[in-house]
């Protein structure tokens, strides 16, 4: 074995339930390029609506029928009772999961905000807690480096991804960012509140520049002055956007690298190619090229 594959980073990949045949075409067409990356797990997104948590259950499935790669799906709190939440989870088990993500979940399109529901999880951190006493699975959550947007302040977020590591999680996957700095304060603030579980840098391909700043909004995650200087002029011109996205990308992982970063969680938006050039750019490669 040599230098480079005896110090190959872990990585996991994000997809979401297809919605369309042709998402689901395109979906399962990346999930096979990227699982010869032999990720440490999948995840796959979920809504709040009983249509989006099927897909979720159904694209679960087949990853565990037709794959070896090992599926976790995300879990939230919103729309759900502790009932209902906990035999999703117990089905979930019987079905072989053993790695969920556990998020508090957006509040539901056109609400006024966050209302935990009356019978349900509250937050994140109940939900962890609630997961556990139901089984033993490893569970991820989310940590935000610039600040969830709904959180009154740094101090009031990083307590409550701590609350949510006490709870039992294993490891915090962040939201992405595209300032490397950005990242590492984050982890010097983590490891002074006493936080030791695994932070793993969330990286966003980017594949349309308009939907990544509509994204970040959401998100509160800033966009420096010099990625859309970057990505200027370039709206109609894909193969171009796709070489610099890639330039980007490839640029933080392996300064992230050298700051001694070992795992990264890829937000794939249901596409392989992007993902799976900077995943070779870190040395993550099929086994049979690797050897």
């Amino acid at each position: 074995m040599t230098a480079d594959t005896a110090e190959r980073p872990l990585v996991s990949f994000e997809f979401f339930p297809p919605s369309t045949e042709a998402m689901e075409a395109t979906l399962w067409a990346s999930i096979e390029r990227l699982a010869e990356l032999d990720p440490i797990f999948v995840s796959v997104t979920y809504g709040a609506d009983g249509s989006t948590r099927e897909r979720t259950h159904s694209a679960v499935e087949r990853i565990i029928r037709d794959t070896e790669l090992t599926p976790a799906p995300h879990l939230t709190c919103v729309g759900a009772s502790r009932g209902e939440i906990d035999d999703i989870a117990r089905d979930y088990w019987d079905m072989g999961v053993r790695h969920l993500v556990a998020l508090r979940g957006d509040a539901p399109k056109g609400s006024d905000g966050y209302v935990p529901h009356e019978d349900g999880y509250a937050y994140a951190a109940d939900l962890v807690a609630g997961l556990r006493r139901i089984a033993d699975f490893d569970i991820s959550v989310a940590a935000y480096p610039e600040v969830h947007p709904e959180a009154p302040s740094a101090e009031f977020d990083l307590d409550n991804l701590k609350r949510k590591l006490d709870a039992g999680a294993s490891r915090a996957i962040t939201q992405f960012f595209f300032d490397t700095e950005v990242f590492l304060r984050f982890r010097d603030r983590c490891a002074a509140a006493g936080i030791e579980s695994m932070l793993v840098p969330g990286v966003l391909p980017i594949t349309r520049f308009p939907q990544l700043e509509r994204f970040a909004k959401m998100c509160g995650a800033s966009v420096p002055d010099w990625l859309r200087q970057r990505f200027a002029g370039l709206e109609d011109d894909e193969a171009t956007r796709h070489m610099i996205a890639a330039n980007v990308a490839i640029e933080q992982v392996r300064a992230l690298q050298k700051e001694g970063v070992d795992e990264f969680h890829f937000y794939t938006l249901n596409r392989s190619e992007l993902t799976y050039a900077i995943c070779h750019a870190l040395g993550v490669r099929p086994k049979q090229a690797a050897a």
